[in-house]
């Protein structure tokens, strides 16, 4: 039952009301001295030491051990006496056994600090959220050497105002070292003092950390990740089908316009006859009773906005009788509802007739498909045709051949799709893209072969070898997890060893 204190002399055991109380004592043996490491076994004097060790029938252990001071016996030695340690045991100074404090150490590293006090409390090891901490603080750190292969990126520590730099193992995704900023300085300190063996350096498009890794570690391969590049192209695909909204909204099966889009037209039409009046653009403001900026942007229309975006409406227990409401309307368009109701109930409807009258004034049983967003439509010419539906796939090479311009941009698209597959000669195809995006009328994405340019030889690298910095990713998303668990109460040193630790 106390295999763990074999290195002392039980003495008693006493069975208490909360606890378990051994008496012990350490054993009769010589012991080294602390700093000439001579044996000896002259004893001075005697101490007590009350340690907590691990539970037992689920009651706390507590252990009343009395400890020699022993005498040294070389006289020109600095330490006349000292108190005799158990090593494996008992630490200096510890209240708890070295197997408890263990204990509670892998407790904390899992729950953190109030976790952690709550469960220990259960089993009989009570302590508080701050002394958890401090356990978890005392674990050491691994002490490994700089991988081959590096990921750096960054992660908030409180969004928009503080980040930290994780570097990472790009192969294993085992932590290296967290950083207290983003700077270029600390991270470039970093690399001179520990880079000597690193070759490749994933990092996403930051152009601070490649000047950091240029200036550190001039002959070192820095490859952008690939998720980001396809991320960049997301938003500027986006913002080209949002130009030509009107070319590809001509699809959209007409629908009755709302209060919102009657305003608009309105305040359009009022807008753009004081201005063909000679009415400057701060007068309009005044006599419409609106911002200026919202005159500026009226002005700027050519022609009213005219897209509806379709309600998220949540699934209820109409949606499996939309079809037989759909054609029985189209039957006969006067149908009663009160009809409707006792069809659908008799197929096994059980909801309310409030519910069906909601579902039918809402629109949802008309159409055959819902009013196509510049979302949705980026969303349908950036996703893989393979997993597209059949009504979706229609409605996608609808919106591709609306224009020369999506034309061109569906082609673009899918060649830099192909080009994400990491494959020699990716660089030269890369080139051709850049070429042929930049010779279509698609200012977005003309900026985007812009930045692709800028940092050409990490998105060469990116595309030709395997490394990428996907792993680097998944570390911060666990880095998030551990701030929540830790929030209110953690530095950034405790968050540091939390990361840090396997």
């Amino acid at each position: 039952m106390f295999s763990g204190l074999s290195a002392l002399v039980v003495e008693d055991v006493v069975d208490g009301d909360n606890a378990v109380v051994v008496t012990a004592r350490t054993r009769d043996a010589a012991v080294p001295c602390p700093v000439c490491a001579t044996p000896t076994a002259k004893v001075h004097g005697y101490h007590r030491r009350t340690v907590k060790d691990v539970p037992v029938d689920g009651r706390l252990v507590v252990v009343r051990l009395r400890v020699r001071r022993l005498a040294c016996p070389v006289l020109t030695c600095r330490r006349q006496t000292f108190r005799e340690q158990i090593p494996g045991l008992l630490e200096r100074h510890q209240r708890r056994t070295v197997r408890l404090s263990g204990q509670i150490s892998q407790v904390a590293r899992e729950l953190c600090g109030r976790g952690a006090a709550r469960l220990v409390g259960l089993l009989a090891m009570p302590v508080s959220r701050s002394t958890a901490l401090r356990h978890l603080r005392r674990l050491p750190l691994p002490q490994q050497a700089v991988p081959r292969v590096i990921g750096v990126d960054d992660f908030a520590l409180r969004r928009r105002h503080r980040y930290a730099t994780i570097i990472t193992d790009a192969e294993t995704g085992r932590r290296v070292a967290v950083l207290p900023d983003r700077e270029m300085t600390t991270l470039e300190s970093w690399l001179r003092e520990h880079g000597s063996g690193v070759e490749v350096v994933c990092r996403d498009g930051s152009a601070t950390y490649a000047q950091a890794v240029r200036r550190a570690l001039p002959d070192t391969v820095q490859v952008s990740d690939r998720w980001h590049l396809w991320r960049n192209l997301c938003d500027k695909v986006q913002l080209e089908v949002r130009a030509h909204a009107g070319c590809w909204a001509t699809i959209n099966p007409p629908r009755p316009g709302g209060v919102r889009e009657q305003t608009t037209l309105e305040r359009w039409n009022k807008v753009h006859q004081l201005l063909g009046r000679g009415v400057g653009l701060l007068d309009c403001s005044r006599r419409l009773g609106v911002a200026l900026n919202t005159v500026k942007r009226y002005a700027r229309m050519p022609e009213p906005q005219t897209l509806r975006i379709t309600p998220a409406y949540r699934p209820n227990l109409v949606d499996p009788y939309r079809e037989h409401l759909r054609r029985r309307r189209a039957e006969q368009p006067a149908v009663p509802t009160t009809h409707l109701l006792q069809e659908i109930r008799e197929l096994g409807y059980t909801g309310s007739a409030n519910l069906l009258v909601r579902y039918l004034n809402q629109g949802r049983a008309e159409g055959d498909r819902p009013v196509t967003t510049p979302r949705h439509a980026s969303r349908l010419m950036l996703t893989n045709p393979e997993n597209l539906r059949p009504k979706e796939t229609a409605l996608q090479e609808k919106i591709t051949a609306a224009c020369t311009e999506m034309t061109q941009l569906a082609d673009l698209i899918r060649d830099f799709a192909a080009l994400l597959k990491p494959a020699q000669g990716n660089d030269v195809k890369l080139t051709a893209w850049i070429t042929t995006a930049r010779a279509a009328d698609l200012p977005h994405l003309r900026s985007f072969t812009n930045g692709l340019e800028i940092d050409r030889p990490a998105v060469n690298a990116g595309l030709t070898p395997p490394h990428h910095n996907g792993r680097t990713e998944g570390v911060n998303t666990r880095t998030k997890r551990i701030m929540r668990q830790m929030h209110g109460r953690a530095g950034f040193d405790l968050l540091r060893h939390r990361i840090l630790l396997p």
